[in-house]
């Protein structure tokens, strides 16, 4: 075999197996789960009464409590990946915690800006996260990382009225309701999984319904009701 022809042979063999490592990898078929949540809770955007505020003309929003979770109990293996998390805001505004409940993965930071006219003390005393931030004045802002999964109640030192939910997940398989409660869960690998309600004016045992995305992905519908 002359040496050029050699040549030739390694050359087109290269070629060959770059063509074959440039090939697509396989399609991964997924399905979106998608709803409403109905909160039909009595009561279920009351505020309990502020003591410093009594006799006088409240000047603080009322936080909506019909926003609820949708999540899956035990999430495909792909959920759990290393990325860097985006960072989260919950402004303080109003005498207000905005938003009231928020949805992060684990990982995440989350700043409380102080975007009120008076001093702020944001703390929890929740088993995943305790933190106290302490006083801060408007135009301010402090942050939290949040590493645990699991629900952080957050309140303010000051004012006795504010308080807000952070949900930490160990994976991405979760929503926020809109404001008509609606929901979607996209990308959701085939599968059967348990999906499950979260919302604060929830007194026992979450809502929850076992759910199948078919091999050839799809959409499904899943309503709840919260009385």
């Amino acid at each position: 075999m002359t040496p050029i022809r050699a040549l030739t042979i390694v050359v087109y063999g290269v070629l060959l197996l770059g063509s074959a490592q440039r090939e697509p990898r396989p399609r991964t078929v997924t399905g979106t789960i998608r709803g409403r949540i109905e909160v039909r809770t009595s009561g279920s955007n009351e505020v309990r009464p502020d003591v410093a505020a009594l006799g006088m003309h409240a000047v603080h929003d009322r936080p909506d409590r019909r926003r609820s979770v949708v999540y899956l109990e035990t999430a495909p293996r792909a959920a759990f990946d290393p990325n860097e998390e985006p960072r989260a805001s919950m402004d303080q505004r109003n005498e207000n915690f905005v938003p009231h409940v928020l949805a992060i993965v684990a990982g995440t930071t989350v700043d409380f800006p102080n975007d009120d006219s008076t001093y702020h003390s944001v703390f929890s005393l929740s088993k995943p996260k305790p933190f106290n931030l302490g006083r801060y004045a408007a135009g301010r802002s402090k942050a939290v990382r949040f590493d645990q999964a699991g629900i952080v109640r957050v309140f303010c030192d000051i004012h006795s009225h504010m308080s807000a939910f952070i949900l930490v997940f160990a994976h991405r398989y979760f929503a926020m309701t809109d404001d008509e409660g609606r929901y979607r869960l996209l990308n959701v690998p085939a599968g059967s999984y348990t999906l499950t309600v979260w919302n604060e004016t929830i007194h026992g045992d979450a809502p929850r319904r076992a759910i199948a995305i078919a091999a050839e992905g799809g959409d499904i519908d899943a309503d709840f009701t919260i009385r």
